[in-house]
């Protein structure tokens, strides 16, 4: 069995980052990607915070990852890793195949929670976002809906205020659970109007997206979107792992800027570690961190 210098599974921008700066050192690297290669963002058909792109699909952006490591020798494999065996070498169990590596970096990311309804999927990116910073300027001088209560739908909702004409926070619970202080910035914004003990049950649209269907003590109403940004938690992708990996209460992967783990020789890089932000950028950071630590390591 062939040995490599380092896998990396996950093929988001932190995995392949990783290998891109991996490649450039002349390192044996193999990318596992249970999924699809580009992470969450390739759902997305138009980014514009990503530096040096004015715009780009998120596909694109993928794609151009994808090609980068590639050309410096970065082998691809399609499949789930399902446990990770410490040892010298370390062992990567997949469904489909077993490899080894010297180092490993952990790489898989978060997959948003959903709310759970029909036709939910087919509106991501096309009416349904997870992120303000993202996708804020497309919905500029529209109304706009944000469900969750808790501080990451404040803060989303805050931001959208700046530009959306009218923006509706949605929470199933009789009061919002985000901090003091943004639950009041939220009051400030007249253009904010907070709506309590309300869940949304449908979306409203056939081919686009149109708004939801509430049900609340109030009964049951319709309300009318141009889009909807659901901010009720994201789940780390890290539960394979959890045998061997320090994780905290909420599953993520208790590492600093180092992006170092617990185990020696397996590292951690992008939105699956604790952090407070989660972006593009961030996420490249971590790659770029993660594969020159396992490249000293390996040193």
């Amino acid at each position: 069995m062939n040995v490599y210098d380092i896998i990396i599974i996950g093929g988001g921008p932190a995995g392949l980052t990783a290998a891109i700066y991996a490649g450039r050192a002349n390192k044996k690297v193999l990318v596992i990607e249970k999924g699809t290669f580009g992470g969450q963002i390739t759902s997305s058909p138009k980014v514009e915070n990503i530096p040096g792109f004015m715009s780009v699909t998120g596909n694109e952006f993928a794609e151009q990852l994808i090609a980068q490591a590639m050309a410096l020798d970065a082998e691809i494999e399609c499949m789930e890793a399902k446990k990770i065996i410490p040892g010298t070498p370390h062992r990567v169990v997949c469904d489909d195949g077993e490899f080894e590596g010297k180092s490993v970096i952990i790489a898989t990311g978060t997959k948003h929670r959903l709310l759970g309804l029909d036709k939910e999927e087919d509106f991501i990116g096309e009416g349904i976002s997870f992120c303000a910073v993202c996708d804020g300027a497309f919905y500029e001088d529209k109304v706009v809906g944000v469900v969750g209560g808790g501080n990451s739908a404040l803060q989303e909702a805050i931001l959208l205020s700046e530009t959306s004409k009218k923006v509706y926070v949605i929470q199933n619970l009789d009061f919002l659970t985000g901090e003091d202080k943004l639950q009041k910035a939220v009051e400030e914004r007249e253009n904010i109007e907070v709506i309590l003990g309300t869940v949304v049950d449908g979306l409203l649209g056939e081919n686009e997206f149109h708004g939801v269907s509430l049900s609340g003590k109030d009964g049951k109403k319709e309300l009318p979107l141009d889009g909807l940004f659901v901010a009720i938690g994201l789940i780390p992708q890290n539960d394979e792992f959890s045998d061997i990996i320090t994780l905290d209460e909420r599953g993520y992967v208790v590492s600093g800027e180092e992006c170092l783990t617990n185990v020696p020789g397996i590292f951690v890089a992008g939105d699956c570690r604790q952090k407070k932000i989660r972006q593009v950028a961030t996420a490249a950071a971590d790659g770029a961190v993660a594969a020159l630590a396992a490249c000293s390591y390996l040193q």
